[in-house]
């Protein structure tokens, strides 16, 4: 099923074709928090979006979500509030994808669900189309080999939400082409996004200091050491720690936190990098962060 376009409520004008913004068209894959978090900045810049999940009810949701990223990010500054947004297109196939400049992976952290989802649209999109795998953990070359052209495959890490934080880890496998970076580049820099390369290895570089560590944390509560609220304040107030390790963790939804450490255990044999019992629970128990209003901290639905 194909929709038509969604008007965001600050819609005026359509992107300046003589502008960054006005050469790029996007296709997002996944409506969950990334995906919702990349449409909006990509939107709130001007850059018309196709946004594809296989939920309907989800894309229901992802309209609202989108909506509350974009007017939050415009009060906050961190996107041009007079500027006209693009427009946004929901569907539940990749049929429409082919004439995107670019396609951005966001599904699940499971590498087969993702690999399957590049080999889908490496098959509809034009030779050359960079296919962006927004992915914390798996590594790109691995990815690359399901695609049709793995010198289009290349990795981004997008944080959390991507509106409020201006840089953005950028992976390139061993295949990945000269030409895709330079088109990642462009789109990056359309979104006003800095652009950090790196590598490709299990976890990068965020994700392999910063997960392990989120799993210490969880453990010290585990082990009975400190509350949660401790923890975190001696982290920020003693560490520099802009948010708390499991305040961050809530923000990246614990149970995609647990899919990240499992690739890294998988990949690495680290043991520090095997969930503690306290992240398995919370996942068991459906407290899985910000996006259902409790996690290591409760939370209240923004309006």
């Amino acid at each position: 099923m194909t929709r038509a376009p969604h008007t965001t409520p600050d819609t005026r004008a359509a992107a300046d074709p003589r502008s960054p913004a006005g050469n790029h068209r996007i296709a997002v894959l996944g409506a969950g928090v990334m995906g919702v978090g990349i449409t909006a900045l990509a939107l709130g810049h001007g850059v018309p979006v196709l946004l594809v999940d296989v939920d309907e009810e989800r894309l229901d949701r992802a309209k609202d979500d989108i909506d509350r990223e974009l007017r939050m990010a415009q009060l906050m500054g961190h996107l041009p509030a007079a500027a006209g947004t693009g427009a946004l297109e929901l569907a539940t196939t990749t049929e429409g994808v082919a004439d995107a400049t670019a396609v951005v992976e966001a599904i699940t952290e499971v590498a087969e669900l993702k690999a399957k989802a590049l080999a889908d649209v490496s098959a509809r999109v034009r030779p050359g189309t960079p296919l962006i795998s927004n992915t914390s953990s798996i590594p790109i070359d691995e990815l690359a080999g399901h695609a049709e052209r793995a010198e289009d495959v290349v990795g981004t890490h997008f944080m959390n939400p991507p509106y409020l934080i201006p840089t953005v880890e950028v992976i390139r496998g061993a295949r990945t082409g000269e030409e895709t970076m330079t088109a990642v580049s462009g789109l990056l820099t359309a979104l006003a996004r800095h652009q950090v390369v790196v590598r490709d290895a299990p976890g990068f570089v965020t994700s392999r200091v910063l997960h392990p560590m989120i799993n210490d944390a969880a453990r010290v509560v585990q082990e009975g050491t400190a509350t949660v609220e401790a923890v975190d304040a001696l982290m920020e107030g003693c560490l520099g720690h802009p948010t708390g390790p499991l305040r961050t963790a809530d923000l990246i939804g614990i149970d995609n936190l647990v899919d990240s450490l499992r690739v890294l255990h998988q990949h690495t044999g680290d043991e520090g990098c095997r969930p503690c019992d306290l992240l398995l629970d919370k996942v068991r128990q459906g407290e899985l962060g910000r996006k259902t209003g409790r996690g290591f901290y409760a939370y209240q639905e923004e309006n």
